[in-house]
């Protein structure tokens, strides 16, 4: 598990699985020969994309940044349609820590889809229970609300396995919100219409966690997004306004779903990057 210490935060990667996507989905309109050269993709163009929540200990607390991809949830065929090679080895990982899934008490959700919300809840039996059962879990009120009502769209990916055993425990907020005086959620939409961006405040520096607006650091471009995005103009918009501000005031970016770097910053003008925590080595 890597690890990067923020002043009096603690981040761990938490394993929650990992799955291998159409590369050319991921990029949208950006051609292959182009985005090819940033982030590597296999002979069935898809490219490795993990799904591994950010555990951050601050003050007492211990919070997760989006959940995984659960395990004992999917059926064969939906890992082989999603893409899935390993689902969640968290509880694994709590314990290597000396902690345990009743020790979290925050769960910050930028969004509900399934590669981040299906580790929510587990199986016990023929029902779902929650899987952070002491935690309170954050979210938008705009993706609380399209979870429970989906469209035609986004019925495929809001699944009420993953947020009718949690109703109990979800507080949602509007526009802003902000916890312990050092964590932020904003609500951009884009990607969905109530994605949020998780900003990490200590000591003058920032970790800003962009999630599916900019899930890798190949998606740095504010137009590469991504097919999947429902709002790719509000993706668009959000993105080239947090990079602007974060470039400029020399931000720590970091990453839920990016199979090379956990951490990174990158200079002012954002071709180089400076400083990194790395998960593996690229091969391009």
């Amino acid at each position: 598990m890597e690890k990067f210490q923020f002043h009096d935060m603690a981040l761990t990667w938490l394993d929650g699985g990992t799955t291998w996507l159409d590369g050319g989905t991921m990029f949208g309109v950006v051609p292959k020969a182009v985005w090819s050269r940033k982030y590597p993709v296999n002979v069935a163009n898809q490219i490795e994309l993990p799904a591994h929540p950010i555990l951050v200990q601050y003050k007492n607390h211990n919070i997760v940044i989006d959940s995984g991809l659960g395990a004992g949830k999917l059926t064969d065929r939906q890992k082989r349609n999603l893409g899935v090679s390993s689902e969640s080895k968290i509880e694994e990982n709590l314990a290597e820590l000396g902690l345990t899934v009743e020790d979290i008490d925050t769960v910050l959700m930028t969004h509900l889809h399934g590669d981040h919300a299906a580790g929510l809840t587990k199986r016990d039996g023929d029902s779902y229970i929650s899987f952070f059962p002491n935690a309170t879990i954050y979210v938008s009120a705009v993706e609380w609300e399209e979870m429970q009502h989906p469209n035609i769209r986004s019925k495929n990916t809001y699944w009420k396995e993953n947020w009718e055993p949690i109703v109990g425990q979800v507080e949602t907020f509007e526009g802003e919100l902000t916890l312990f005086d050092a964590i932020t959620m904003i609500h951009t939409g884009g990607h969905s219409n109530g994605h949020s961006v998780v900003k990490l405040q200590q000591e003058n520096e920032t970790m800003l966690h962009m999630a599916d607006i900019m899930p890798t650091h190949a998606h740095q471009n504010p137009l590469w997004v991504l097919a999947f995005d429902d709002y790719p103009m509000d993706s668009i918009y959000a993105k080239e306004k947090l990079m602007k501000e974060a470039l400029e005031n020399d931000y720590y970016f970091f990453f839920y779903h990016d199979a090379y770097y956990r951490v990174l910053k990158w200079s002012k003008d954002g071709k180089e990057i400076i400083e990194s925590i790395v998960r593996k080595e690229k091969e391009i």
